[in-house]
């Protein structure tokens, strides 16, 4: 038996003449979320609706709960355009489950349909009421609500699923994250992806100095993020070297800065290959000593493209709430060394000079250390898992 779905979505509603692009992007997303099923996705104009089977439930409310574009969706009833058919649809959905106070919320984008949605809300709420009446209407506070809308049929639903909102992944480019196993860089991540930006992770890796399960831990990261990102490659960049190169050549209380910019350089170089247009990091304003104002406009000074930072006015309470909704803070505060902490100077820069921090990046002669890292990187893909299709 085949479950419909209505599914709402917001800001592309508000597109103009590109917004058919930005729908095509949208359900070719939402296919790709439910590989393996071919789910049926038709629509616009503020509404898509799905067909799936009705045992594949549990998958389509988790993607749908997971794509960008998405603001919300219900189970719908679908009936013929007439008020005999929506009072019966109205009456077979309302059953011993619901009770308490209810309002009915009408919206006729038909219309031709004789009725205004006042009309049909009264009509469908005076017939709830014969039918059951223990239940009460409160139109301010109500314990549930039927929605009914008016368009090629009439459509009923009670329940509402959260969407992530946003926009669908790919319709801004590509960019590459600068992956950590922290809290901050995968919450980067999410809020970049939510802007319709396609991403490959960038992480460095730096044995034996990090051990190998701090590589598993960002790929379980990954794993987390990949049904809001529709998949994601992984790049692990073997570090060691670079680093070694550094506490051999850099004055100890600049190598903060020095990796993080050559981290920057091959991220760069990566985003060049993959045809990426920008790079996006986890920083936070003042959050740590490389991430001051001076620090962060010489990191950024070895790429001429844009870096994108999107937690860089969020305090770190706030960072915690969006990794606890998006599921990536229970893994990312695992136990770990990331290469930057454990080669920090005991007093690093906080305010570094320009000129004189390009002076030092330029007398490293790194460039093919950092080549060499990228040419050795390893690449993984997390994403959602085909499934062998039914029909």
């Amino acid at each position: 038996m085949e479950s419909l779905y209505l599914i709402k979505v917001g800001e592309i509603a508000l597109k103009g003449q590109n917004r058919s692009y930005f729908e095509g992007k949208l359900r070719d997303n939402i296919r790709r979320n439910l590989r393996g099923i071919r789910p049926i996705v038709r629509g616009g104009d503020g509404r898509f609706f799905l067909t799936a089977e009705e045992e594949d439930e549990t998958r389509v409310v988790d993607a749908l709960s997971k794509t960008f574009g998405v603001t919300g969706f219900s189970r719908t009833l679908r009936v013929e355009k007439d008020m005999e058919a929506i009072v019966r649809g109205a009456l077979s959905l309302v059953d011993e489950r619901q009770a308490g106070s209810f309002k009915i919320e009408a919206r006729r984008s038909d219309k031709s349909f004789p009725r205004s949605s006042y009309e049909i809300a009264s009509e469908v709420g005076r017939e709830l009421l014969a039918a059951r009446p223990e239940l009460r209407v409160d139109v301010r506070a109500p314990d549930w609500i039927l929605n009914v809308e008016i368009r090629d049929r009439a459509f009923l639903y009670i329940e509402r699923n959260q969407g992530p909102g946003g926009l669908p992944v790919g319709c801004a480019g590509r960019g590459v994250l600068l992956l950590s196993g922290g809290i901050d860089s995968p919450v980067a991540g999410y809020l970049m992806a939510k802007r319709g930006l396609r991403l490959d992770a960038c992480y460095f890796h730096a044995y034996p100095y990090t051990s190998e399960s701090v590589e598993e831990k960002v790929k379980r990261l990954c794993e987390i993020l990949a049904p809001y990102l529709g998949g994601v490659n992984l790049f692990v960049v073997p570090f060691t070297e670079t680093q070694e190169r550094l506490k051999e050549l850099a004055k100890d209380e600049e190598v903060t800065l020095l990796m993080r910019a050559c981290m920057m350089k091959i991220a760069s170089a990566l985003a060049e290959r993959r045809q990426a247009g920008c790079l996006v990091t986890g920083e936070s304003l003042s959050q740590v000593a490389s991430q001051t104002t001076e620090a962060i406009r010489f990191t950024g000074s070895v790429t001429d493209l844009p870096v994108f930072r999107p937690l860089i006015g969020m305090d770190k309470e706030e960072i915690i709430a969006i990794a606890r909704r998006t599921g990536t803070f229970a893994t990312s505060v695992l136990p770990y060394d990331d290469c930057c902490s454990l080669f920090a100077p005991k007093h690093p820069l906080i305010r570094p000079d320009f000129a004189r921090m390009r002076e030092s990046y330029g007398r490293l002669a790194i460039d093919e250390c950092l080549a060499r890292a990228l040419e050795r990187a390893e690449r993984s893909f997390s994403g959602p898992e085909p499934r062998l299709a039914r029909r």
